[in-house]
């Protein structure tokens, strides 16, 4: 009886290890590579020489009065800014619906060299709580607020 019950225990060890090794690696090895955090402008800007042409995400506010969409060519073109730092962004294809000055946004894509963050990703930062447009006001019509002729 007494063998029986020293395998149970060893058994019982052994599970304890197993999940508390899988554990730590989760915490300090697998985590860690599937998390993405963001930097800000003025982070960015810090880091200027060691993440020119990584792959990484940038957040802040749309400066307002940046904003320049070109639908012919489908660029966008606008500033990012936390407050103490400012980066210009470029992205191809329609920005999302809610886009708009003075909006949080996050974009993922590379930092050049020339100082201007290609995006490849554009995400909007926004409430959970859905408020219907007001009456009379149609979607499509947000869109023609970021149309900006460019000047000759």
């Amino acid at each position: 009886m007494s063998a029986r019950v020293n395998s149970r225990r060893l058994g019982l060890l052994a599970g304890v290890v197993l999940l508390a090794g899988l554990f730590g690696w989760l915490l300090y090895g697998g985590l860690d590579k599937n998390i993405v955090y963001f930097l800000t402008p003025q982070e960015l800007l810090a880091r200027e020489p060691k993440v020119f042409d990584a792959p990484l995400r940038l957040g802040g506010q749309v400066e307002p009065g940046s904003v320049v969409w070109t639908a012919e060519s489908n660029q966008l073109r606008f500033r990012l800014t936390d407050g103490a730092g400012t980066v210009e962004v470029h992205s191809r294809g329609a920005p999302p619906q809610m886009f708009r000055d003075g909006m949080g946004v996050v974009v993922e894509g590379r930092y050049r060299r020339s100082g201007i963050f290609e995006s490849t990703n554009l995400m909007v930062k926004h409430s959970n709580e859905y408020r219907a447009p007001p009456s009379g006001e149609r979607p499509s019509e947000m869109y023609e607020s970021l149309i900006r002729e460019k000047k000759s």
